[in-house]
């Protein structure tokens, strides 16, 4: 949506001029648009602060983490907003781990992930687990191009769930009943929805806070999937106090930065551990996207909002760690 490198412009009038011995901060943003949001968001805090923002760059996961690694020890500020923990943790011990980059506080809390199907053809015929799907006549429902495997709507190369996914499907006994379909995620999920409205059964992996589950509501229109038992590559449980157990455990979005963050610039490493956003907020934003309101100067607006609306909070964080020494 933004092409590979953008810079993050306008918002003037929350941007407080910037100091002369301010840090110099790189953010680095995946490719998914809406991350936009929340990565304004710590980006104008920043500037607030007096440091400069140097630039933004849009590139996947494992080329974020890589960057932040390699400026380990750099003088200036590497960071991304978006890092799921635990599904991004291999990830990070890939690069070097702790000695390499810094993991802060929870960011953004209680992120889900999970598969869903349509409820109508979850209530018909009693389908409650991922594993039901090992049965061809059950799988069949879900097969949109007649190759006798259902059709899951699944997860982009280089995001951590679609090795999960694949994990899963050996994990299970899936491989002959269940295609895992990846590309660009909008435009599997664009047609899973068409399916849907069609009067098509469905299958589908996606993650909350994201708009899919405002357009295709659980409980209403569709259910997740539980599992039989866990296997996922990330932990080795997946179950929930009560007893559910859907396959991936629920996130907790962090930021990360290169690790001579917290004793080189100590005010952004407590602005780092202080600062959140309600997952309800990224939701709410992310389903303006959905209507319409995707543009990079309508995500630009959203941000101004939110830091206006949250003026009080953000002035404390900003003394809080401003008083670190």
């Amino acid at each position: 949506m933004f092409g590979k490198k953008l810079i993050i412009t306008g918002l003037a009038s929350l941007a407080v001029a910037t100091s002369l011995f301010g840090a110099k901060i790189h953010v680095l943003k995946s490719t998914i648009a809406e991350e936009v949001f929340q990565t304004l968001v710590v980006t104008e805090v920043l500037k607030k602060m007096g440091h400069e923002v140097v630039d933004v760059n849009e590139v996947n996961y494992d080329i974020a983490f890589q960057t932040i690694a390699n400026n380990a020890n750099s003088e200036d500020v590497y960071f991304l907003a978006s890092m799921w923990d635990p599904l991004h943790n291999s990830k990070l011990e890939a690069v070097g781990g702790d000695s390499k980059i810094t993991k802060y506080n929870k960011f953004i809390l209680n992120c889900a992930q999970g598969y869903l199907i349509d409820k109508k053809t979850a209530q018909k015929y009693n389908i409650k687990y991922v594993n039901d799907l090992k049965d061809p006549k059950i799988a069949k429902l879900f097969d949109h191009d007649n190759d006798g495997k259902a059709d899951l709507s699944g997860c982009n190369a280089g995001w951590g769930c679609e090795k999960v996914i694949e994990h899963q499907l050996d994990a299970y006994g899936l491989r002959d009943t269940v295609e895992h379909n990846q590309g660009e995620y909008s435009a599997l999920i664009a047609d899973t929805i068409a399916n849907y409205k069609t009067g098509k059964s469905i299958l589908y992996y996606t993650w909350t806070p994201y708009w899919v589950s405002g357009k295709l509501v659980p409980g209403k229109d569709v259910v997740f999937l539980q599992v039989t038992h866990s296997a996922n590559p990330n932990t080795d449980s997946t179950k929930l106090p009560n007893g559910s157990d859907y396959g991936f455990n629920i996130n907790h979005q962090r930021i990360v930065a290169n690790a001579s963050v917290k004793t080189n610039h100590k005010d952004i490493a407590k602005l780092f551990n202080t600062i959140k956003i309600d997952v309800n907020d990224i939701s709410g934003q992310n389903m303006l996207m959905a209507n319409g309101q995707n543009k990079e100067k309508d995500i630009k607006r959203h941000a101004k909002v939110w830091l206006e609306k949250n003026q009080a909070k953000i002035d404390s964080w900003i003394k809080e760690a401003k008083a670190v020494k």
